[in-house]
């Protein structure tokens, strides 16, 4: 059916300057503008994955763990980390350079769920992920356990039926 993908092959990097329109009071980058950022980047690497429309479905967790100032040179970097039927989740780390050396450090970190659909915005299958790296092996194991604790607590899934579980994955 379809040719399994590797992370690497949806991994994207956007890199832009922080600009005085996009911070706050304290002169560091909206929230609101990280988000939109990330979301851009994200819809970029679940499009190379599947080279389908994608919506995002859902923003699974973002933690702001570094203040970004005004002026400085962030990089958002995004990849798929786990393929389901028609949806993929994608993990984001944010890089921020620092002004003088150059050298980059990780500022946040963020997931979020995209779903291909046809031109009708019907959900529509995706590859299947291998992953390569330790990191990417970790992020894919992980993807599974965040999307069953999801369903259990939507109400969608039994965590007791192991027919379910399977039923959902293959």
């Amino acid at each position: 059916m379809f040719q399994p993908k590797t992370p690497a092959e949806s991994r994207t990097f956007m890199t832009d300057l922080v600009l005085p329109s996009e911070t706050n009071p304290l002169n560091n980058l909206f929230g609101g503008e990280l988000l939109a950022r990330m979301d851009r980047a994200a819809s970029i690497a679940a499009r190379r994955h599947s080279r389908r429309i994608v919506v995002t479905a859902s923003v699974n967790h973002v933690a702001f763990n570094r203040a970004v100032p005004l002026g400085s040179v962030v990089t958002v970097e995004a990849s798929v980390s786990r393929a389901f039927k028609s949806s993929m989740e994608i993990y984001l780390d944010v890089w921020v350079e620092d002004r003088e050396s150059g050298s980059k450090s990780k500022a946040n970190e963020a997931i979020y769920t995209f779903v291909a659909v046809d031109d009708t915005g019907s959900p529509v299958a995706v590859p299947p992920l291998v992953p390569e790296t330790k990191l990417e092996k970790e992020r894919f194991a992980a993807a599974l356990r965040r999307k069953q604790l999801s369903l259990v607590l939507a109400g969608k899934l039994d965590p007791h039926d192991a027919t379910e579980l399977k039923a959902l994955f293959v």
